[in-house]
């Protein structure tokens, strides 16, 4: 019995029916919090990553956590390119990136479809701000192994870029609606990061690096000439001894 319901009952504020109907009540939960018969609650599911280019997927799977990202001015419309009825998936890419002055140098190489290559991969069409409309993400490998992203959005008939990444054997994957840039560290391990449409831009959500554990190799606690010492047998007395 409850300890406070005993001492009240005996002091007499609490009736004897007011104590059975409490503790018939108590006694009708499980320890998860759920009466009997209650139905459990339903569990969301998480999105699981997506490759954007399955051939340049990375092979590990480590989940980013979430940090704060900082305010930047809102990104300029490119210059002298306007979209069609088609939208940005009718647009040429190389138009694009020679619109952009970031990625000007890159518009002009010819196109890729398999690592090891330096040039441009396929554009690919994500819808990334939930407004129905896909945007334009391009990359772009170049001879020292590092590789350009970049995003493009419509609005109004004007392009925006609202990313730009870069990094070594760079791969893309979705989240959901988010961007996940994976990119090996020079240290060994991964650094991912993920990015999130806030209404103006892709921004940084999380920044994670992670470092795989290296094995100790078996007999390193004894390494050779460390061998245990072994107890020695006692010595043999010498002749004439006692």
């Amino acid at each position: 019995m409850n300890p406070n319901l005993r001492r009240l009952l005996l002091l007499g504020v609490v009736p004897l029916v007011a104590l059975l109907a409490a503790l018939a009540a108590s006694g009708c939960s499980g320890p998860n919090g759920l009466g009997q018969g209650d139905a459990a609650p339903s569990v969301s599911m998480q999105p699981r990553p997506e490759a954007v280019w399955p051939a340049w997927a990375g092979k590990t799977s480590w989940s980013p956590g979430a940090e704060a990202s900082t305010r930047q001015p809102p990104p300029e419309p490119l210059k002298g390119v306007k979209v069609g009825k088609g939208g940005l998936a009718a647009m040429d890419p190389h138009t694009i990136l020679r619109a952009d002055p970031r990625t000007r140098p890159l518009a002009d190489r010819s196109s890729i479809d398999r690592p090891g290559q330096a040039g441009l991969r396929p554009p690919m069409f994500l819808d990334l701000t939930g407004d129905k409309k896909p945007e334009m993400l391009v990359a772009a490998d170049t001879e020292s192994g590092r590789s350009v992203l970049t995003v493009y959005t419509e609005r109004d008939g004007k392009v925006y870029p609202i990313l730009f990444t870069s990094g070594r054997s760079l791969s893309v994957e979705t989240i959901g609606p988010d961007l996940l840039v994976r990119t090996p560290c020079s240290e060994g391990g991964e650094q991912a990061v993920r990015f999130h449409w806030d209404g103006a831009r892709m921004s940084t959500v999380s920044d994670i690096k992670s470092y795989r554990r290296t094995p100790q190799p078996s007999g390193a606690a004894n390494p050779p000439g460390n061998a245990r010492a072994r107890p020695s047998s006692p010595a043999s007395p010498s002749p004439g001894s006692p």
